[in-house]
């Protein structure tokens, strides 16, 4: 039951996104929805919603906001997360993507490898950086981070 059944991006004011982030943003999602972790903590001595959950992730205000309902579309918690500790980790995996991009069309495997063990380097780095800012607010394996952090960057792109 701590999981999420549902995710949606807000993505209505932001550019079309290239093929590239529109391939990453449907296999994170599917991959997402296949398996993941995400537990909402006691808060405050307040009962928490039973899960699964429907998640929307939005940027709002220069700030990423999760917005999380019940299966039943009762509202279960919403947390608003600095974009700061995002900027590099974000900027470091869409150069290092662009770079594996390019190197798929026209490199030999070997060097696609090595740029292929340096985008998933950062990947880690930016869903290490998620679970810490989600300390307190929700509890999710790294496989969960790793895709969510997929989809900020989704976010990040368009904004």
């Amino acid at each position: 039951m701590s999981r999420i059944t549902h995710i949606e991006l807000d993505d209505r004011n932001l550019p079309p996104p290239t093929p590239e982030i529109e391939q990453e943003r449907k296999v994170a999602i599917y991959d997402l929805l296949e398996e993941n972790s995400f537990k909402l903590p006691p808060r405050d001595d307040r009962a928490v919603p039973d899960g699964p959950y429907h998640v929307q992730l939005s940027i709002r205000d220069k700030r990423l906001v999760f917005d999380v309902e019940t299966e039943d579309h009762q509202k279960a918690a919403e947390f608003h997360l600095s974009l700061g500790p995002f900027r590099q980790v974000v900027k470091d995996y869409f150069q290092i993507c662009e770079s594996y991009f390019k190197a798929v069309k026209t490199m030999p495997p070997s060097q696609i490898e090595t740029i292929d063990m340096a985008r998933r380097g950062i990947h880690n780095e930016g869903s290490r950086v998620l679970q810490e800012r989600l300390e307190g607010k929700a509890e999710i394996d790294t496989d969960t981070a790793r895709r969510l952090f997929t989809l900020i960057c989704v976010l990040h792109f368009g904004g």
